[in-house]
């Protein structure tokens, strides 16, 4: 019997409609409470829903007063400090389309996004990399601080169809896609709220990531905000083994990070007193047994996973009302209607291995990866977008994830494609041929290693120099193997699974 996991239609989007407006509705009522905290060890910078209101709107005012017009895209070239959610919020509630970008990338990855997103400005840091030939207008930190206090701008109120931002994903081709996503996602979100989170206005949620990462931007602050809740965010320079004192001494409810930072957290911690703690969130990457039972453990407390994509943000989960079932990532939150097909589309019978995929009707489904429509019609198939991971459903309902269909990584979060890291190095004068692939070295320790042809090897320090001025340091390897030469099939294509054989794993390790 083919099966299709249907939790019922989701009340559909008012119209007309702006994100940035449904995000603080709740300031109005509530203008005095704490809507986000920065922590460090000294204590807390505290922003009221009020003062979130102004500063936003504010921010909006003046991106209009310099000259942009709604439907220009921003590229956010901003640091891990409130910059970025201000500028965020303020470019949506006025009609422009941010693109944020991760902090991490070089100025020679940004000058492939900026000739894709054809940007009217660029909001920056200086201490974040940006080439300086764009030739585009510059709006630094400084000049954002200076428009919290202009006179607010009104909400650019119109169809929740209407593209509100852009987001990066690496392509299976090698090349980020820019995600194009509608007012209408943050919508969708609603359906996380009790599907993952079991989130209250009440809530004091501490998110582990940076402000400029879109997990936080999403689990970590307009999620919270949307619902009245208060965000907690260390801040910028706060290590792992410190989160436990903050969340203790600010009684964070709920903790959302990456099963890394997890990690990372319990090589200090074996034993954490948090009273106030319910419950923790992880996403980013697969959650492993140890790390969910360690926590327990730990904590007394249990971490529910959800599993999603820059495409269409998390949709399947377990959550505090209804736990997955043991080894499965949940189920469909309410609203969703997902399913395991085969490559043509068709519905899977249950525990039959397939892909994970979601309608085509869902809200929080973006509008297509922008000036690239080839590349939207690739993932879809009838009624469904194909996620590209492979899954098996249970009669509840519950899916077992069970890997990708195909070649791409995992580093801390983000998902990375071998192609553009091969890219990245197959310019260098030592280097014939290259194949990379993600190589688990430890127990929930995977790094990206690249194995490489050539003349003689190459010393490290040399590839991880030449790969530091081309990627993100999440996208450069942490280790290099010299081979003579590199597994192919019949055809000649590389087998970059069966690089994972040849990893001298006596000498790997986590550089």
């Amino acid at each position: 019997m083919k099966v299709i996991f249907d939790q019922g239609p989701d009340a559909p989007c008012p119209t007309p409609f702006n994100m940035a407006a449904h995000v603080l509705a709740r300031a109005e009522a509530t203008p005095d409470k704490v809507a986000l905290s920065i922590l460090s060890p000294d204590g807390s910078s505290d922003w009221s829903y009020g003062a979130l209101m102004d500063a936003v709107l504010g921010t909006g005012a003046g991106l209009l007063r310099a000259g942009l017009t709604p439907g220009d895209v921003v590229l956010m070239r901003l640091g891990n400090t409130v910059d970025f959610p201000l500028a965020y919020l303020g470019a949506i509630a006025v009609g422009l389309v941010p693109a944020p970008t991760a902090a991490q990338l070089t100025a020679h990855e940004v000058a492939k996004m900026v000739g894709n997103l054809s940007p009217a400005a660029i909001l920056r840091d200086p201490r974040v990399p940006c080439p300086d030939d764009t030739g585009l207008p510059v709006i630094d930190t400084d000049a954002l601080a200076d428009m919290r206090a202009l006179p607010p701008a009104a909400f650019d109120i119109g169809d929740p169809e209407r593209l509100a931002y852009i987001i990066h994903t690496s392509g299976t081709a090698g090349v980020p896609r820019a995600v194009a996503h509608a007012h209408r996602a943050i919508w969708a979100r609603r359906m996380m709220h009790d599907g993952w989170y079991g989130l209250r206005d009440s809530d004091r949620l501490m998110h582990a990531g940076a402000f400029n990462w879109t997990y936080t931007l999403g689990t970590g602050l307009m999620d919270p905000w949307t619902r009245g809740a208060t965000a907690l965010i260390p801040a910028e320079g706060v290590p792992p083994d410190a989160l436990p004192d903050l969340m203790r001494r600010h009684d964070a409810t709920i903790f959302a990070a990456a099963p890394g930072v997890y990690r990372k957290v319990l090589a200090a911690h074996s034993r954490m007193d948090l009273p106030a703690l319910r419950h923790g969130l992880a996403a980013g990457e697969k959650l492993s047994d140890t790390i969910r039972a360690d926590w327990h453990a730990a904590t007394g407390s249990t971490i529910y996973e959800a599993y999603g994509m820059s495409e269409c943000s998390t949709f399947i989960s377990g959550s505090p009302s209804e736990p997955a079932h043991p080894g499965t990532l949940g189920r469909p939150q309410n609203g969703r209607r997902v399913a395991i097909v085969d490559p043509d589309g068709t519905p899977q019978s249950l525990d039959a291995e397939g892909t994970i995929a979601i309608s085509r009707r869902d809200p929080g489904l973006m509008l297509g990866y922008l000036g690239a429509p080839e590349d939207t019609a690739a993932r879809m198939r009838g009624e469904w977008f194909l996620t590209g991971d492979q899954g098996a459903m249970d009669a509840d309902g519950h899916i077992a994830y069970l890997g990708r269909a195909d070649d791409m990584m995992n580093a801390g979060g983000f998902r990375v494609s071998p192609l553009e890291v091969e890219a990245a190095l197959q310019p260098h004068p030592g280097v014939e041929q290259v194949g990379v692939t993600d190589i688990e070295v430890k127990p929930d320790v995977r790094i990206i290693a690249a194995f490489y042809t050539g003349p003689a090897p190459l010393d490290d320090a040399t590839l991880d120099a030449f790969a530091s001025g081309r990627l993100a340091r999440y996208k450069q390897p942490r280790a290099y193997v010299h081979l003579d030469a590199l597994p192919t099939g019949a055809n000649g294509k590389l087998l970059r699974r069966a690089l994972r054989d040849l990893f001298p794993h006596a000498t790997g390790g986590d550089r």
